[in-house]
């Protein structure tokens, strides 16, 4: 009887023994696989801290290029303040002196606030030699009877007055008025585009009107004055009506006289 307690009181304490070792096995089990699934590192509060994943404020200047982390400053002085009016390309052009003739949609919407002088420069300058050209050929027919033909180059420098100071000064003096009486909704480079595509019907007027019917010459004259002041005209209303009533048409009459007197000066001047 005894050894059968004792016998029975040994199996007990060896199923406890064992008991407890299994669920410490299991503890260390769990225990391994959360030392597998977190790691520890030693920290150090005096470390800088990491700015890797900050984004850093845009500091570059409103007109900077993009390219380098130093803002760009254009001065008047400097070739990048000039280049950024010429920052156009031969469609682009090609595409304005179309809209000029075939005018569908307002001229300051189509330059989209990327006025340009290359295009104004070089169409003024076609103009300039086209009138030499052609004027030099109508007088030659108008002399067709004498000995001796000697061209005449004040008709170039005329025609570089003409045109250069008329596409140059007129836009600026229109901008002063605009920018006296509050209307500062057009740039001073805008007026300057706008002037200078003006121009791009006198390139097929001034080839076709060195013939010796005047009559012809009046109408192909009056065909370029029309058109080119429709176009100021068109263009330029939307900035001028800012003002008052009474200055808008005032401005407006201006711009159709002087272009008047421009068309007046280019059928006297080269083909009388």
């Amino acid at each position: 009887m005894l050894s059968s307690m004792l016998t029975k009181g040994s199996v007990k304490d060896s199923y406890s023994k064992c008991k407890v070792k299994s669920d410490l096995s299991q503890g260390d089990l769990g225990h391994t696989d959360l030392q597998e699934d977190l790691e520890f590192h030693s920290s150090n509060f005096n470390d800088p801290p990491n700015t890797r994943s900050k984004i850093s404020p845009d500091t570059s200047a409103p007109f900077s290029s993009g390219q380098g982390t130093a803002p760009s400053k254009r001065f008047l002085w400097t070739l990048s303040f000039y280049a950024q009016f010429f920052d156009v390309d031969t469609s682009e052009v090609l595409r304005r002196c179309t809209s000029s003739l075939y005018p569908r949609s307002p001229f300051l919407d189509i330059l989209d606030g990327n006025p340009d002088l290359y295009g104004p420069f070089w169409i003024a300058t076609t103009v300039v030699f086209i009138l030499f050209l052609t004027g030099t050929i109508s007088q030659y027919l108008a002399e067709k009877g004498a000995d001796h033909f000697e061209y005449n180059f004040r008709l170039l420098s005329g025609a570089a007055g003409l045109i250069y100071g008329y596409t140059g000064f007129v836009p600026v003096a229109l901008w002063a008025l605009l920018r006296w009486f509050g209307a500062e909704s057009a740039t001073l480079v805008e007026c300057w585009a706008l002037y200078g595509y003006a121009n791009v019907i006198w390139i097929p007027v001034a080839l076709i009107s060195w013939s010796p019917v005047t009559a012809l010459n009046y109408v192909f004259v009056g065909v370029g004055f029309v058109m080119s002041a429709v176009f100021l005209v068109r263009n330029l209303w939307p900035v001028v009506s800012v003002t008052e009533a009474k200055v808008s048409r005032v401005l407006v009459i201006a711009v159709v006289l002087l272009h008047a007197g421009l068309a007046i000066a280019i059928k006297f001047t080269f083909f009388a």
